[in-house]
């Protein structure tokens, strides 16, 4: 089973796909920075620009996957499938898909995908690969549900030519993992003295499996702000919060590159840092993957990145499902 990688990234897909039978036989990504860390992981350079492919130069696949940008698009919803998509990146995967015709597309975006301009970019997603002739479901995924203490909810689209993916088949894991079993046992560690943060009485896990337990004394914005409620700016800024390692963690994303994620131990009453290192295993990751030299890089790369149990999974069931009914 081979399939090509587009909007590539580090290379997030291949780890989740080659472990479990497949080859990847192309691969395309623009940034710089994230070629230099695939190149060093595969020794393999990706393209670098979707626009200037030219589809019937590409390898036969049977698997198309991306985790593609979310942009506007012009006339969302006019119900014209392939050509609502013109003016954007997604309709260069159209291109592709139109000409090669693989056998099942995965593609992969943010939560807020749903949302985006009231639905219309999910739904003239969807219409143009039904219009390029595909059976079309979608779902969100969430990667405390496979295995990593992270939550993190994305959009998994599945597109196959014959036979409908059925996402009710995917085998999560149980229990919920904690953090704590994620995180490194020796190294560079950094705490944050007693005074630089405050802890809240009786914390409670969320639904979510978040255990929120203080925030960080910094200075805020004060213009505006009602007498006594100074503390719920630094409660309500994500990278202020701070969060037990016997609950999963948050999202991590990819615009804060100066990895400001800090966690509380029970055990020795502090709080500490989340290391680079520690941010690349609960998104699955493994522990000889090279990351980018710069601490900055490698924050937003694996941001940007996808959790690698959650889609091995998904390429288990792709198998199963579509490559057994052929």
């Amino acid at each position: 089973m081979k399939f090509i990688e587009l909007f590539a990234g580090i290379g997030g897909f291949r780890l989740a796909f080659e472990p479990v039978g497949y080859q990847c036989v192309y691969s395309c990504e623009i940034n710089e920075a994230c070629q230099k860390v695939y190149y060093h992981n595969f020794g393999e350079l990706p393209d670098n620009d979707i626009t200037k492919i030219i589809s019937s130069n590409l390898p036969d696949f049977d698997v198309l996957t991306a985790g593609f940008p979310c942009q506007p698009f012009s006339i969302s919803g006019k119900k014209e499938g392939f050509k609502d998509t013109r003016g954007t990146l997604f309709f260069y995967i159209c291109e592709i898909i139109e000409v090669k015709k693989p056998s099942v597309i995965i593609l992969e975006n943010v939560k807020h995908l749903i949302h985006h301009q009231e639905g219309k970019t999910l739904e003239t997603i969807i219409y143009a690969l039904e219009d390029l002739g595909y059976l079309v479901d979608y779902k969100l995924l969430n990667a405390k549900d496979f295995g990593l203490p992270q939550h993190r909810e994305r959009i998994i689209i599945v597109g196959t030519r014959h036979k409908k993916f059925n996402f009710n088949l995917l085998k999560s894991q149980k229990p919920v993992p904690k953090l704590r079993d994620f995180l490194c046992k020796t190294g560079e560690f950094e705490y944050l003295k007693p005074q630089e943060y405050t802890l809240i009485e009786n914390p409670k896990e969320q639904l979510s499996g978040l255990i929120f337990v203080g925030y960080r004394n910094k200075n805020i914005w004060k213009t505006g702000i009602r007498p006594n409620t100074e503390h719920l700016s630094r409660v309500h800024r994500q990278p202020n919060r701070i969060y037990s390692i016997d609950g999963v963690h948050p999202t991590i994303p990819s615009q804060e590159t100066s990895g400001i994620f800090f966690i509380y131990i029970p055990e020795e009453n502090a709080v500490r840092k989340l290391t680079i290192q520690e941010c690349y295993r609960i998104m699955g990751f493994p522990h000889n993957f090279i990351i980018h030299q710069s601490l900055s890089e490698a924050y937003k790369q694996i941001g940007n990145s996808i959790c690698i149990p959650l889609f091995k999974e998904l390429a288990i069931q792709v198998k199963e499902q579509i490559f057994v009914y052929y």
